[in-house]
């Protein structure tokens, strides 16, 4: 009788667990980071591939998989885990980061050629095209943030700038970027195109001259 009984609630045990329904995917909160983060993923892949970055806008945009999550722990994976891992993460935006998202995206391909001519002027004896790919298409992002989006603060802008560099590029590009954004603003607001509104908007110096 023990062992019926026994039987009988593995056979439920089994039939619970064939039942269990997966939780939905991890969904990603969209933040103003990310949209630089995306601005980068989209304007390095039309570079590499010649396809304009509307083309993948929805793709690349909307998803996200994060690769410091999928290392694999030393033990079995339950079927949810594998699943997370294997699929990307959507990503939940709301109209005003689609707005900025968009507008960003935009105003660097207007300012472009404007930004390799600062980057070429502040990057001492590198060339552009020597550049790692990803540092370019970053600083192009920031000098055109710092010259169009007058509400955000340069120190926000440039920070940003070197924190994706920092996480997607090499060793030494969280300090080249710093330097030559430090620059490339000074000489921006000189020259009346970088206007900054409101308190504390005007933080400029932030580069190796600053303690902060």
């Amino acid at each position: 009788m023990a062992k019926n009984l026994d039987s009988e609630k593995s056979g439920k045990a089994g039939k619970a667990a064939k039942s269990k329904v997966i939780p939905p995917l991890t969904i990603v909160k969209g933040t103003r980071r990310l949209v630089r983060e995306k601005a980068m993923q989209l304007l390095s892949a039309q570079e590499v591939s010649e396809v304009h970055w509307r083309e993948n806008f929805a793709h690349i945009f909307n998803t996200e998989f994060r690769l410091e999550e999928a290392a694999t722990p030393n033990r079995l994976l339950t079927e949810e885990e594998i699943h997370n891992l294997e699929a990307d993460f959507p990503i939940e935006w709301d109209d005003e980061m689609r707005r900025f998202a968009l507008e960003l995206l935009i105003k660097t391909e207007e300012n472009a050629e404007y930004a390799l001519t600062l980057i070429e002027k502040f990057s001492q004896n590198w060339e552009v095209g020597r550049l790692a790919s990803i540092d370019r298409v970053v600083l192009k992002i920031a000098i055109a943030e710092l010259i169009c989006f007058p509400e955000i603060p340069a120190k926000v802008t440039i920070n940003e700038a070197i924190e994706i560099v920092k996480r997607y590029s090499t060793d030494k590009s969280g300090m080249f970027v710093n330097g030559i954004l430090d620059s490339a603003f000074v000489e921006l607001k000189n020259a009346g195109k970088a206007h900054k509104t409101g308190r504390g908007l005007l933080d400029v110096n932030i580069g190796k001259n600053n303690e902060e």
